[in-house]
């Protein structure tokens, strides 16, 4: 499936802002919303492009999916895109996602460690590949079974940022997610409307007082 075919031009969920002082913005991100702005000129509607009257040009520190929502971070200057960049890719920071997937999990918690890469004759999905991968973890917690839907509430916490990392590791442990055009099976990809994956906390330092916070929006399903 090619990324032209499956980008939605257009979101008309609003942008809810959590939080905004001089150096960063957080943001409730819909589903359907691009994090930046995609090649396609049909595709420039975008996080900060809905921000620009607003807040002016800002700056991406990390990207959502397209169709994963929840909080999402935006420096408002150049030394706060750098420290900010720093506590993600020294992984200083702490993310919480919630998902539905597909499936009763066995363990109440466990651990996912499966390299991944691109499967490049099928862009943009990725794949496990142990000899050409990049490490990628990620701790899973169950925090409610429907055994009548065959289906589970998890809470993720990615310790690495691959790009599909969620996505790929649930549907390789057997659990997609519900929802997910990519890597689900026909049952669990008709099990939702959307993708069921949410960010739903993030813990970082304030760039400028040091202050730890976390940010949190509810999860929509």
């Amino acid at each position: 499936m090619s990324s032209t075919a499956y980008i939605v031009p257009y979101c008309d969920r609003p942008v809810p802002v959590l939080f905004a002082d001089d150096y960063l913005v957080v943001v409730d991100k819909p589903h359907g919303l691009l994090s930046v702005p995609g090649r396609d000129p049909a595709n420039r509607d975008c996080v900060p492009a809905r921000l620009l009257a607003e807040f002016g040009e800002l700056r991406i520190v990390h990207r959502l999916d397209l169709d994963t929502s929840g909080i999402m971070v935006l420096a408002r200057t150049p030394d706060a895109h750098r420290h900010l960049n720093r506590q993600f890719e020294q992984r200083e920071t702490e993310k919480y996602y919630e998902a539905l997937v597909w499936g009763l999990p066995n363990e109440d918690e466990g651990e996912i460690n499966l390299p991944i890469c691109v499967d490049w004759p099928n862009r943009p999905r990725k794949i496990v590949d142990y000899e050409n991968g990049k490490a990628a973890q990620t701790f899973y917690s169950v925090i409610d079974r429907d055994t009548q839907r065959n289906i589970s509430r998890v809470v993720l916490k990615p310790i690495t940022g691959r790009s599909h990392q969620l996505r790929v590791h649930l549907a390789e442990i057997g659990h997609p997610i519900l929802g997910c055009p990519f890597y689900a099976h026909e049952q669990a990809r008709a099990a939702a409307e959307r993708l069921t994956l949410h960010a739903r906390s993030l813990e970082l330092t304030h760039p400028i007082s040091g202050e730890r916070t976390t940010f949190e929006a509810s999860t929509p399903f």
